[in-house]
C-alpha cells in the first residue's frame, strides 16, 4: 500500500515521500535499539539507574528516556522506580514471567533468544533451525503478548550475515547431526560411512563421537577412532550414513575450544609464526583477535609485527595469502618459502603466458549465448 500511495505523487513529491518514509524507518530502528539498550542497562544495574544517567550515556534528552521507559512499560516489562537520596532509580522486577521463574531467566536473556536465532541459522543453516523455532515458541507462550511483540522486532535490527557457509543437503545434514548428538549425549558408539576428500575414497568407520563443532562455514564431528588410536575430525556433509550401536564408551578429555591451535579446521602442534603487515593493513589486523596467542608489535613506520602460536597448516597459509602484498612472513623460513612458491604460481597463471586482452576474450566466450 505504501508503494501505491507514493506512486500517486508527482516525481518531486514521490522523492520527498520516499525520503520521509526512509527517515521514519531509520528513526524507528534507532528507537528500538535505544529501548533495548535501556532495558539492558536497567536489568544490569543492581541498585537501579537514574534517567539522567541513561540520557547522558545515549546523548538524548531525559524526556526521550521517559518516553522510552513508558513504552517499555506498556509492552509489559515490569519497570518501577525507587527513591534513593531523592533520586528516582529505575529497576526491573526479578523473574517477571511466572512460568519461567524456575529457569531464573532475565528479561534481556529472553529477548536475546529471539535475535540469536538469526545468528544460529547464519552459522549452521537449517540444521537446528526447526528445533530453535520450537524452543522459542515455548518461551513465547510464557511471555505477555505485548512483551512478545517487542522482542519479535529485534531480529529486524540485529541480524547476521550468511557468508561462506558450505553448500549441503540441509535435510540430510540435520538427520545425521541429530543422530550424532544423540550418540554423544548417550555415550553410544556409532558406525559411519565417510567420503574423504583428502584420500578420495569412501570408508566405513567404527567411532566414539565426542563433539559437534562449527568452524569455517561448516559443522564438524570430533570422534575417537579406535582403529587409529586418536581423535579425528569429520566434516558432517561428507558423512553418508551414521547409525548408533549398543556399545557404549567413556568420554575422553577434549580441548576447551575446538581446533585450538589452528586458524581454521585442523588439529596439530603449534609453532611460533611471525608475520609483518604493512601500514595499510595494520589497523584491520590489530583491531581483531585472530587467535588467543597473538602478540602485536608496532613499528615506527606504521607497520606491525604479528606473533602467533598456531599450526603451520593450510588455513594459516590461505589467511596470509589473502592479504597479498600487505603481508610478509618473517618466520619460520619454511613457511615463507611456501608462501613465495604459491605467489609465484599465482603470477605464472597470469604472466607471461596470458595477456589481459586474452582473458577478456576468454570471459566473453564463456558467457551463455542468447537463444535465437
Amino acid at each position: 500500500m505504501t508503494i501505491l500511495r507514493v506512486a500517486a505523487f508527482a516525481p518531486s513529491q514521490r522523492f520527498d515521500r520516499f525520503g520521509e518514509l526512509k527517515e521514519n524507518y531509520v528513526a524507528r530502528n534507532a528507537e528500538l535499539v535505544r529501548q533495548w539498550e535501556i532495558l539492558r542497562a536497567i536489568d544490569g544495574a543492581r541498585t537501579g539507574i537514574a534517567i539522567a544517567k541513561l540520557a547522558a550515556d545515549r546523548d538524548v534528552h531525559p524526556r526521550t528516556i521517559r518516553r522510552d521507559i513508558d513504552a517499555l512499560g506498556r509492552a509489559g516489562f515490569p519497570l518501577y522506580d525507587e527513591k534513593v537520596n531523592g533520586t528516582s532509580m529505575w529497576k526491573l522486577r526479578a523473574k517477571p514471567f511466572r512460568s519461567l521463574e524456575h529457569a531464573g531467566m532475565g528479561v534481556t536473556e529472553l529477548g536475546a533468544l529471539f535475535f540469536g536465532r538469526s545468528v544460529l541459522t547464519a552459522l549452521t543453516g537449517a540444521i537446528f533451525e526447526s528445533d530453535a523455532d520450537r524452543a522459542l515458541m515455548k518461551v513465547e507462550r510464557a511471555m505477555p503478548v505485548a512483551s512478545r511483540k517487542f522482542t519479535e522486532q529485534l531480529p529486524r535490527v540485529l541480524n547476521a550475515k550468511k557468508n561462506g557457509r558450505k553448500k549441503q543437503d540441509e535435510r540430510k545434514l540435520r538427520d545425521v547431526a541429530t543422530r550424532a548428538l544423540d550418540a554423544i549425549t548417550r555415550q553410544r558408539c556409532v558406525t559411519m560411512r565417510y567420503s574423504s576428500i583428502s584420500s578420495g575414497r569412501t570408508k566405513d568407520y567404527a567411532i566414539e563421537p565426542e563433539r559437534l563443532s562449527y568452524a569455517d562455514g561448516g559443522v564438524y564431528l570430533t570422534a575417537w577412532v579406535p582403529e587409529y588410536g586418536q581423535l579425528r575430525t569429520f566434516a558432517m556433509e561428507r558423512i553418508e550414513t551414521l547409525a548408533l550401536t549398543n556399545d557404549r564408551f567413556e568420554p575422553r578429555p577434549l580441548p576447551i575450544e575446538p581446533f585450538t591451535n589452528s586458524l581454521g579446521v585442523h588439529t596439530g602442534p603449534a609453532e611460533e609464526i611471525m608475520i609483518e603487515f604493512t601500514r595499510d593493513a595494520a589497523d584491520y589486523v590489530q583491531t581483531r583477535e585472530w587467535h588467543r596467542s597473538q602478540q602485536i608489535e608496532e613499528r615506527e613506520d606504521g607497520a606491525i609485527l604479528l606473533r602467533l602460536d598456531v599450526c603451520n597448516d593450510l588455513p594459516l597459509r590461505s589467511w596470509i595469502l589473502s592479504f597479498g602484498a600487505q603481508a610478509r612472513v618473517i618466520a619460520p623460513a619454511s613457511l615463507a618459502q611456501d608462501i613465495l612458491a604459491q605467489l609465484q604460481q599465482a603470477r605464472d597463471a597470469y604472466m607471461p603466458r596470458v595477456t589481459f586482452d586474452s582473458l577478456q576474450s576468454a570471459a566473453r566466450s564463456l558467457q551463455p549465448r542468447k537463444a535465437s
